[in-house]
């Protein structure tokens, strides 16, 4: 999966100073623009893929976060804080049960079904590999346990440290190294068994 790199922590800075201070929606627009895309990402791992609940959760998210900016104090990075309000927001809204999930949300297939429509027929292998792997990858994270699925996405597609992970998490350091390990071990064991080339998507 490729994510546009990190956002410049300083600019974040100054766009919360902005909203802080004067209530700037423009602003706000901004951070949401710059982080949006690895918030969705991040939130379409820990669904299973389910790409229309994502993105409702990803507008929780950054709404709870617009409410709590005030709030910022800068103890952490933005990112950081941003990833434990869409943690606590994907956490509160499972418990409403799996039914519910399903009112709201379209299957890992039907979303990469609907993802090649309109792509030129050149691109058409290149698009048809790009989907398996991430197909056969997410099957992997769903064979995961929960606490092993949230502590892999974090690290490795939310780009967070270990420290930054167990803050968002809300683990013990120790725990956030152990669930990552089995993790690691179980996705490569399942990639290896479907097709050995997946096997370099989770080279972590």
């Amino acid at each position: 999966m490729t994510l546009r790199p990190c956002a410049d922590p300083s600019e974040d800075l100054a766009l919360i100073r902005l909203v802080q201070l004067h209530d700037d929606r423009i602003a706000f627009a901004k951070l949401v623009q710059r982080h949006q895309g690895r918030v969705r990402a991040v939130l379409r791992r820990l669904t299973g893929g389910h790409q229309a609940w994502a993105d409702e959760l990803a507008q929780e998210t950054f709404l709870q976060a617009y409410q709590a900016l005030p709030g910022f104090r800068g103890e952490a990075r933005w990112q950081t804080w941003l990833y434990r309000i869409a943690y606590n927001v994907f956490l509160q809204q499972r418990r409403r049960g799996a039914h519910q999930v399903e009112i709201h949300t379209h299957s890992l297939d039907a979303a990469l079904d609907q993802g090649g429509e309109g792509a030129a027929i050149g691109d058409d292998n290149a698009a048809s590999v790009r989907m398996e792997r991430q197909r056969d990858l997410q099957e992997a994270l769903a064979l995961l346990s929960d606490e092993e699925q949230a502590a892999i996405v974090h690290c490795y597609f939310a780009d967070l440290s270990h420290a930054e992970a167990a803050e968002v998490l809300g683990w013990p350091l120790g725990t956030v190294k152990t669930h990552v390990l089995r993790a690691k071990a179980k996705l490569k064991l399942s990639l290896a068994a479907w097709n050995p080339n997946e096997v370099q998507e989770i080279s972590v």
